[in-house]
């Protein structure tokens, strides 16, 4: 699976992996959902951080992106708007 955070590159994650970025995302979803700046900025940290524990791709390849993550820096207000009843990572 190759994960993709705007504005820094692109990393490969283990499909086996996948059950485990859900479960991050989950909890980032749970946050935005009850509006926890603090719940928010350490669980988007936490999924921002376990995606950067994948493989880096160079930034001279260009993969499709099974998933596309917002910029580190994106508020509580923009991740209301982005996030669905799936969170970000649809499965």
């Amino acid at each position: 699976m190759i994960v993709r955070i705007m504005s820094e590159g692109q990393w490969r994650l283990a499909d086996e992996k996948l059950d485990e970025l859900n479960k991050v995302d989950s909890e980032l979803e749970a946050a935005v959902s009850a509006g926890d700046e603090e719940a928010f900025r350490t669980s988007f940290a936490a999924l921002l951080d376990f995606v950067r524990s994948g493989d880096k791709l160079p930034d001279d390849e260009l993969h499709d992106s099974d998933v596309i993550l917002p910029p580190s820096d994106s508020s509580l207000a923009e991740m209301r708007e982005l996030i669905s009843g799936d969170g970000l990572i649809a499965g």
